[in-house]
């Protein structure tokens, strides 16, 4: 006997079902069932429920078998086409405007694009981490507290091109860090794939000093598994043996490896990181302990040189700061979550420069010959500071007096020319300095500290923020004894050299300890 049409549909949906069941790729009923309601979705095949949900019965259609969708009649038809001859060439250049009259009608907001913003995945990347770390130890983390910098270090490697970023937080990152890290690679890695951007593997590289690290790090990868992002942890607890199987049988998004146990497996040929487009290197003064840096760099040149490069590398010393300044190329980032004057001013160097208030033009000459011989391979930025608009034009004329400039756009601005390079000078004065961009300069250059010493913290903490080393010259005389006792501290604490002057002053100032 002949079957009819329902039969056979539900003849062959019992065997589609069976073979889910028994493949390879089975999935669980929740998600079968939502895998189903989409195939009805997009054939028009809704349930009624389902259907109600989005449209009601009309007396046009009482019984809703068109699903919400009009039908569309020659009238329709014609008052389109009569429309559409309607439109001119200036229509385009209207805004979008909601069809909406009377006191109903909605403003339209104007949205940014997806490139301005973080997809939605890298919330469900960050969501993910934090409840598998809240069923672990029973602490959900402050992974949201730390959004700023999570944004922050977004906007830096989601750039065409990506920015390279310098973390001066602490000497290691934190696991909020390492997180928001993690998931910022997710992100960019589903949005290379929506726009049908073939990703090579591995994508991010995560070197770090330790096995003990090494661990911690894959941990946090660990839930991001269930999303189709793969880690896998190289260092020297396991057999080579038994790495070098494993990467031939996986290709992992994310590569958490030690420097030493990278080169060899990459000697052996059991890896390619010539396409690694994202790489972090957590822990820059501990490497240099370990007499790593020639290591990292061996890596660095090994991968893309457009790849983007996160360091974290707080607690920093003058040698490290070279290490970096090797492996991050072109403008950069700085970024810290620990409010310190000692992380905000990392890699900063302060020097201290003891005269009488007469001697202040021919020091201030005699700081920028010698910045002219630091920097002779490059055009320098200096930033100039003064007390007042009078001193600042006073010393302005000075300077050109003395030395062979080249006028600029403004009366502030000049240009010292010499046969070992070019300085471009900015003159200001701490009343209009609010409105300067401080960190675009990579030398500050004070002939005056200010009356409150909160300012000089200020220009300590934003003095070059796009480059890895920056200087602070200050001028200090007895009319700035009041300032001695804070100055010194900042100093001492910033590992700087504290000018015998100063603590001569700190010992008699009153209310000093003694």
């Amino acid at each position: 006997m002949a079957k009819g049409d329902d039969a056979l549909a539900r003849k062959r949906g019992k065997v589609r079902r069976k073979r889910m069941r028994s493949s390879e790729n089975a999935v669980s009923t929740r998600v079968a069932a939502i895998i189903a309601s989409k195939r009805r979705r997009k054939t028009g095949k809704r349930r009624g429920c389902e259907g109600m949900c989005f449209s009601l019965p009309c007396p046009e259609d009482p019984f809703n078998e068109r699903h919400g969708k009009k039908r569309r009649t020659d009238d329709d038809a014609a008052d389109a086409d009569g429309d559409h001859k309607k439109k001119g060439k200036d229509s385009k250049k209207q805004p979008k405007e909601r069809a909406m009259s009377g006191s109903n009608a909605i403003p339209v907001r104007k949205m940014k694009t997806e490139e301005d913003r973080p997809s939605k995945f890298l919330v469900v990347c960050l969501n993910a981490i934090r409840d598998a770390a809240g069923a672990s130890d029973g602490d959900s983390g402050s992974i949201h507290d730390t959004s700023s910098w999570g944004m922050e270090l977004w906007k830096s490697c989601a750039a065409s091109p990506p920015l390279d970023v310098l973390d001066t937080s602490y000497a290691y990152a934190t696991r909020e860090q390492t997180s928001w890290l993690v998931s910022t690679a997710c992100d960019i890695v589903a949005r290379k794939e929506k726009l049908g951007v073939v990703v090579s593997c591995p994508f991010l590289l995560y070197l770090v000093p330790s096995q003990e690290k090494a661990v911690q790090v894959r941990s946090i990868c660990k839930p991001l598994k269930s999303l189709g992002i793969h880690s896998v942890s190289l260092h020297p607890g396991t057999s080579i043996e038994h790495q070098i199987s494993g990467l031939k049988s996986c290709e992992p998004e994310f590569l958490i490896s030690t420097p030493e146990r990278l080169i060899e497996l990459v000697s052996l040929k059991a890896i390619d990181i010539s396409n690694v487009s994202m790489l972090v290197i957590d822990g820059l003064s501990e490497f240099e302990a370990l007499n790593l840096s020639p290591i990292i760099n061996s890596v660095r040149r090994t991968i893309s040189s457009d790849a983007q490069v996160t360091i974290f590398g707080g607690q920093c010393d003058q040698s490290s700061a070279t290490v970096a300044r090797n492996l991050l190329c072109g403008r950069i980032t700085k970024l810290t979550t620990n409010d310190s004057v000692t992380s905000r001013s990392e890699f900063i160097a302060q020097h201290v420069q003891c005269c009488t208030p007469e001697e202040k033009t021919s020091k201030v000459k005699e700081i920028l010959e010698h910045v002219l011989v630091e920097h002779a391979s490059k055009t320098a930025k200096v930033l100039l500071v003064a007390a007042n608009d009078h001193e600042a034009q006073k010393l302005t004329s000075s300077l050109k007096l003395e030395i062979c400039t080249v006028p600029g756009d403004s009366s502030s601005t000049f240009t010292i020319c010499s046969s070992m390079g070019l300085i471009n000078v900015l003159v200001k004065d701490w009343k209009s300095l609010a409105t300067t961009g401080v960190e675009e300069f990579e030398i500050v250059l004070l002939a005056d500290l200010p009356p409150s010493f909160d300012d000089y913290v200020e220009i300590l903490s934003r003095t070059a923020r796009h480059v890895v080393a920056g200087e602070v010259h200050v001028i200090f005389s007895n009319s700035d004894a009041a300032l001695a006792k804070p100055l010194s501290d900042v100093l001492a604490s910033c590992g700087q050299n504290v000018p015998e002057l100063l603590t001569k002053l700190t010992r008699t100032t009153p209310g000093s300890d003694v």
